[in-house]
């Protein structure tokens, strides 16, 4: 089973350290507000969107937030775009600056919860924000419509998540996920990236686990919320179905080892694992939404419908 898969814990000697997310290039800067639909109607969402210069067409990046939700805890409740979390905006700014549009989804504001949950809160949640059946429903109506925009290509769009967000996301990408008919990274996501989420999952795929498109997890070996090792495993089962699904492991990092803030950063383990997955991310998506990938045609993509 080893042997199947890639654990790669990772501890990194660094002799320095770029600003978080500093580089410059081609970004819009302006942050647009949208809205649409859940995939099952029960929600109107609200969501973020990040683009680069230029006309397009760009590929995408759907990107679920994790248990804070989308706002800075300093948000005083006003919540709009001008209060969306550093790490939010750093990320969406990264892709946008690479020439990805990124939509960020608020799952929770929408449906009464704003502010999010605190650490250890996890029984709390109420139902209509259960991250492996409701949550994956905002992702793929997010899916429609990034296809619905003329300026997205519609088969290279991926999906990105963290924390809760990152549970969500495995489960969007799983080939039984709720929300799509057909597994198939030419109808749903093209590939998946998920930090640090909680991968029980509430048992769904204890057995079985399988996702329709590559996945890239990354985990910390000091996480104080979720389970590594949980990750492991899913890992694991993942490559026994015959996913595609490579988790690295970072040695001495923390939950949240991404967030801007000096606190986090502050601890080596963290910068050295931001930079790391950073870099990582990159290399995947550009592998995976833009090189050699088959040429989309109107037959090949449609809108993803509820299974009901």
């Amino acid at each position: 089973m080893k042997n199947m898969l890639k654990n790669k814990v990772v501890g990194i000697v660094a002799f320095a350290f770029l600003a978080l997310f500093s580089l410059q290039a081609s970004y819009a800067g302006d942050i647009e507000t949208v809205s649409f639909k859940s995939l099952d109607g029960k929600a109107m969402l609200v969501a973020y969107m990040f683009t680069p210069e230029g006309p397009g067409p760009y590929p995408a990046v759907v990107m679920m937030h994790g248990r804070s939700g989308v706002y800075s805890s300093l948000a005083n409740g006003v919540y709009d775009e001008e209060k969306i979390s550093a790490r939010h905006k750093a990320w969406g700014r990264f892709w946008a600056e690479r020439g990805y549009a990124a939509l960020l989804v608020d799952s929770f504001g929408p449906r009464g919860y704003p502010e999010g949950f605190k650490k250890y809160s996890y029984e709390e949640r109420p139902s209509e924000l259960n991250e492996v059946t409701i949550r994956p429903l905002d992702a793929y109506a997010a899916l429609n419509y990034l296809r619905s925009r003329p300026e997205i290509v519609p088969d290279r769009i991926g999906l990105q998540g963290w924390s809760n967000g990152g549970s969500a996301t495995l489960s969007t990408i799983a080939d039984s996920a709720p929300g799509i008919t057909d597994p198939d990274p030419l109808k749903g996501f093209r590939a998946a990236i998920s930090f640090y989420p909680g991968c029980g999952l509430k048992g769904k795929y204890d057995d079985y686990y399988k996702p329709y498109a590559p996945v890239l997890l990354f985990a910390a070996s000091d996480d104080e919320e979720v389970s590594p090792n949980a990750c492991v495993n899913l890992a694991q089962r993942g490559k026994s179905s015959g996913g595609d699904i490579d988790i690295f492991v970072y040695k001495e990092a923390q939950h949240s080892f991404d967030n801007p803030s000096k606190k986090v950063q502050a601890v080596e383990a963290n910068r050295t694992a931001t930079a790391d997955a950073q870099r990582k991310a990159e290399d995947f998506f550009r592998t995976h939404l833009e090189a050699g990938l088959p040429k989309w045609t109107a037959a090949s993509v449609s809108h993803i419908d509820l299974l009901r």
